[in-house]
């Protein structure tokens, strides 16, 4: 039976924007550090190019994985990169381990902050929401993330017109300043890099698209639908440029300034929903990578490995968060991965990659 619309054109762009915003933008510090601090204008012009770059890899890794019929990152490194397949591994298993050491202090800190409850308990409540929702597989992550995707466009809607309505006059301004000399497309470079491995963990729902039509389609809706909510969050931040600047967490400026409780009770419940979802496809990847290798062995992996696996990362990840803080954590981690995931990934996907598709199209008729 023939997939609706939705589901091949739009899903996979919702599921890509459903995991990038809990390590991408939900705390409004990444923005900071790859967009804001070239200026308002400039960094615009970074989202743009980060934009561009998302369709682009997502069109070209929608397309190999369809004709491949290679619909979890194993596989699909298999076909791109062939012997070399485990270099993404590495650089997959190093990055999923810093996101979820981003999403399980960012966790922490809110629950401390808002309910004054220790930060233990943020990370418990992260880990056992994560590990409920990876026992239940696909079907379940697939409309945990579409759904929740909604609910953070309403929600960045709001916040953008409630920033905007007491704080925008401030916007002109800031918008007209001096930009600082900063390489604002460097660093929308840099923001795609690190967050362009999230798209090899989301192509189980590349399995609904049935033609080149449709991989194209989606692949052109996903760079925009990534970074619609970014761009909105960020235009709100430009209102407090640049003081904001020096904020850990922009978001809780933000809030705190417009006294909303309502406002910041929706922001922080979206917000810790956005970490679930992020810290859910990380290890859903890990655990379709470990089933395959069951299969391999022609044995079915036991469900209860699913949350063991997701305890077992989760755990790990705290134990990084604890060693650094969380700005420290995405000014020098990400920075330092996005060069190994444009080198092992994007490189040969926009090279190798073009020339596999070719080939593969041309063996199907």
């Amino acid at each position: 039976m023939k997939a609706s619309a939705f589901t091949r054109y739009w899903l996979p762009g919702l599921l890509l924007q459903s995991v990038v915003v809990g390590g991408g933008y939900a705390t409004g510090r990444e923005l900071v550090e790859f967009f804001l601090g070239a200026g308002p204008v400039h960094g615009l012009l970074g989202m743009l190019v980060s934009t561009v770059l998302f369709s682009a890899a997502a069109v070209l890794s929608f397309e190999l994985a369809r004709l491949s019929a290679s619909f979890n990152y194993r596989s699909f490194f298999g076909v791109l990169l062939g012997r070399g397949w485990f270099l993404y591994e590495i650089a997959y298993f190093v990055l999923g381990l810093l996101v979820l050491a981003v999403v399980a202090a960012a966790a922490g800190e809110i629950v401390a902050a808002n309910l004054g409850w220790p930060r233990v308990a943020g990370t418990v409540l992260l880990i056992g929401a994560i590990a409920l929702l990876v026992f239940r597989g696909s079907a379940l992550i697939e409309k945990v993330l579409a759904g929740w995707s909604f609910v953070l466009y309403a929600t960045y809607a709001v916040l953008l017109a409630c920033y905007l309505w007491f704080f925008g006059d401030t916007v002109p301004a800031a918008f007209a300043a001096e930009p600082p000399a900063v390489n604002w497309f460097g660093n929308g470079v840099r923001y795609f890099g690190y967050n362009a491995a999230i798209i090899p963990l989301i192509l189980f729902c590349v399995a609904h698209l049935d033609t080149r039509r449709d991989a194209v389609t989606a692949g052109l809706l996903a760079g925009p639908l990534v970074m619609l909510p970014a761009a909105m969050f960020f235009v709100a931040m430009s209102a407090s440029y640049p003081e904001i600047l020096a904020e850990a967490v922009p978001a809780d400026f933000m809030l705190q300034r417009l006294d909303f409780g309502w406002l910041a009770a929706l922001f922080y419940v979206v917000v810790f929903g956005t970490f679930v979802e992020t810290g859910a496809a990380f290890v859903h990847a890990l655990n379709e990578r470990v089933a395959l290798r069951f299969e391999a062995r022609q044995r079915r992996m036991p469900q209860w490995f699913r949350p063991a696996i997701a305890t077992g990362a989760l755990v790990a990840a705290v134990v990084l968060a604890a060693s650094f803080g969380l700005v420290e954590l995405i000014a020098r981690g990400y920075g330092t991965l996005t060069w190994l995931i444009i080198l092992v990934f994007i490189v040969p996907l926009g090279t190798v990659g073009i020339v596999k598709i070719r080939r593969l199209a041309a063996a199907s008729g």
